[in-house]
């Protein structure tokens, strides 16, 4: 017995680092600490970092995936040129959106790192960078509302099996 409570406490001791260990560690050295490499690029490309999920996973698609699907979907012409034109339409509005909040987020981080940081300040940008993810949110969100108007509801079923959604997306009024 006085073997296992040794063994025991001498796996807690060589775990005890890793188990205190913050789950941010590593973080400290983006080049914006509060987004990861994975979210920048998203921006920087305008894509919808998960922005969109309220919609994308009520059953309405976004116009960069249903383009994606479009031969699965069997769009015809017209379906796909519409949403093409709404994932450029979108793609236009998101991309400046996305450069102002990595903008914005340099200047709060930069702010910290230089201590330079004061609660006037921080209290603004934060609204900033509040005011600019609604934006941007409400950007993607939009487009999607635009895409499910296009498709048909078997398009729309036949998009959350394609997407792994299969237990089944909620029935929409559609208009073609």
């Amino acid at each position: 017995m006085n073997l296992v409570i040794f063994v025991v406490l001498a796996l807690l001791v060589v775990l005890q680092p890793a188990l205190a260990q913050s789950p941010y560690a590593g973080m400290q050295r983006r080049s914006i600490k509060a987004l990861s490499d994975n979210q920048i690029a998203d921006l920087e490309a305008g894509r919808g970092m998960g922005l969109a999920l309220a919609a994308e996973l009520n059953g309405y698609p976004g116009p960069s995936h249903v383009v994606e699907l479009a031969e699965q979907l069997k769009l015809s012409s017209d379906q796909k040129e519409r949403i093409q034109r709404l994932f450029d339409a979108m793609r236009a509005e998101a991309l400046p959106l996305g450069k102002k909040l990595l903008a914005e987020e340099t200047l709060l981080d930069n702010a910290f790192a230089s201590r330079s940081i004061t609660p006037e300040a921080l209290r603004e940008t934060t609204e900033q960078i509040g005011a600019t993810q609604a934006r941007l949110r409400n950007v993607h969100l939009q487009y999607h509302l635009k895409t499910v108007q296009i498709l048909s509801a078997d398009q729309v079923k036949r998009y959350a099996e394609l997407r792994g959604y299969a237990s089944g997306a909620p029935a929409h009024h559609h208009r073609h």
